[in-house]
């Protein structure tokens, strides 16, 4: 499995069961000896981790560290994971299409969070993981205590925001549509539980950003868009006056990041820019966005769920950009 295993010491650990710290100092000093961690030395920690059930705590960090650094630091350019490297972590820490440890979610999350640009399935392969934990009580997260199926907890909405916060490096600052169509999946799966009021709040956001900058928006950065600010928390189940607060407080500040004093200069820049890109892009495309977004708040086949409305509302106040096709929708929330 490559050079790491070749060396004795190390060649030792996959016979036993345990993993000390003793080990893990060991280990540091082999890994990083020359600088360069390398696809063998990567392949023989997985082994390890697969192998060693009883780990000490400093097991995790090193091996996020030392596999992370592979895929990020070693291929040039730097900080960029090229296709074959994805496939790559894809593929080992997959088993039946899931991550199935903790640690390996934190180093998937973790090269994200690194890496100045990755593969875009990568992102959208991190929150199905998460998506799994939510919808099936399955995967990694149910380590990490008890886990209801179909309820979306705040470790839940914490590590998601920290794959979209990680993904919106070099060039993906827009949410994409795969990573949309994740969100929607977890928010169909959890609609009548009683989840952590900061999920409402993400799921607007993303799903706002996603569709504004298909309509011509430039996009604020994901850290300004999603900025964690619990203004939706009061959607209690009586709505009641909810909605004018937050117009006055929460929308205000969600549109701000879209026309915020940053993008000034560029500001009349960008919106020529984002009138010649929608002429060249046809409206069908803007058309298709919208019609993704009626289906998903149920085709009008079920009344409107609280978050749902919610975004709706947001984007008609982030009108007259938005596409006449939503109108339709829009009409349906005040």
């Amino acid at each position: 499995m490559g050079e790491l295993i070749m060396s004795a010491p190390v060649a030792g650990l996959t016979s036993k069961n345990k993993i000390t710290a003793e080990d893990v100092t060991m280990l540091r000093r082999e890994v990083f000896a020359d600088g360069v961690v390398s696809r063998g030395e990567a392949e023989a920690l997985f082994a390890l981790d697969q192998t060693a059930r009883d780990k000490c705590g400093e097991w995790a960090p090193f091996f996020v560290e030392a596999v992370t650094d592979y895929i990020v630091h070693q291929e040039k350019p730097e900080g960029y994971i090229s296709q074959e490297n994805a496939d790559w972590l894809v593929r080992t820490i997959s088993r039946d299409g899931m991550v199935d440890s903790r640690t390996e979610l934190e180093l998937l999350v973790h090269v994200l969070e690194e890496a100045k640009s990755s593969p875009n399935q990568l992102s959208a392969y991190a929150l199905e993981q998460v998506a799994h934990a939510v919808i099936d009580g399955k995967g990694p997260l149910m380590l990490g205590g008890e886990l209801v199926p179909g309820l979306i907890a705040k470790a839940e909405v914490d590590l998601l925001r920290r794959i979209l916060y990680a993904y919106g490096g070099d060039g993906n600052i827009a949410i994409s549509k795969a990573e949309a169509e994740v969100l929607f999946r977890i928010n169909d799966r959890a609609a009548a539980a009683d989840n952590d009021p900061s999920w409402n709040d993400l799921f607007v956001k993303a799903i706002a950003n996603y569709v504004m900058c298909s309509a011509g928006y430039e996009p604020p950065t994901r850290e300004a868009a999603l900025r964690h600010e619990n203004f939706l928390d009061e959607a209690a189940p009586t709505l009641g006056g909810f909605f004018s607060r937050m117009v006055s407080g929460g929308f205000s500040a969600i549109l701000e990041a879209y026309n915020s004093p940053d993008n000034i200069e560029a500001e009349w820049e960008a919106r020529n820019r984002a009138s010649e890109a929608l002429a060249r892009r046809a409206e069908t495309i803007d058309a298709d966005e919208a019609q993704w977004l009626a289906e998903r708040v149920g085709g009008g086949q079920r009344p409107l769920r609280d978050n749902e409305r919610a975004l709706l509302t947001l984007i008609k106040h982030a009108s007259p950009e938005i596409h006449p096709a939503l109108k339709p929708l829009l009409d349906k929330v005040a």
